[in-house]
């Protein structure tokens, strides 16, 4: 692995666990093992290094949009994907906490629009096929908004995700039956 991959996925990392204060100079170098001149042979200021974290991440959100629609079920597959991808999602996260800043702002628009058809479907028909679309499309930013509000590194598991997924579940029945009988 090339240094300037070491880098990247050593921010990225932190930058998906810390947030903002996880992207130092100091504490990079110090994960990735290598001294901090390293990073300014390799990115000429940290917001370069920002830039391509971005680029990683979309590039990460693509992987994850195309396993996604291999999906047959939310539990196992899906479950299983988001286990997988926990530091994708934990640093997607880091975007919304942080979307004041328009770059961040701006990738999380595009990763949005990467998974959310995928990960639609695959909730749509596990949540209630029934449900209009006109009313999951409306849900659905509000289920991914409390989703990444609620996730952090002990969270996205085998035991808290089912968990999550069911109460959502029985949210939208709910939902889905007093807009039935209104």
């Amino acid at each position: 692995m090339s240094d300037t991959i070491k880098w990247i996925k050593a921010g990225y990392k932190l930058f998906a666990e810390n947030g903002i204060n996880g992207l130092k100079v100091e504490l990079v170098a110090k994960e990735v093992g290598i001294s901090k001149s390293s990073f300014y042979h390799h990115f000429t200021d940290m917001e370069l290094f920002i830039d391509r974290l971005l680029e990683h991440h979309i590039n990460q959100y693509k992987i994850i949009s195309k396993r996604e629609y291999e999906c047959k079920s939310l539990n196992p597959d899906l479950i299983k994907i988001f286990i997988e991808f926990k530091t994708d999602l934990l640093f997607n996260r880091q975007l919304r906490v942080n979307r004041n800043d328009k770059r961040f702002a701006r990738c999380l628009k595009k990763t949005d629009l990467i998974v959310g058809p995928s990960i639609m479907r695959v909730l749509k028909k596990e949540l209630d096929p029934d449900l209009s679309q006109k009313l999951f499309d409306k849900l659905f930013p509000l289920v991914r908004e409390a989703f990444y509000l609620q996730i952090d590194i002990n969270a996205l598991n085998e035991e808290w995700l089912p968990a999550y997924f069911s109460s959502v579940k029985d949210t939208v029945i709910g939902l889905s039956s007093v807009a039935k009988s209104a």
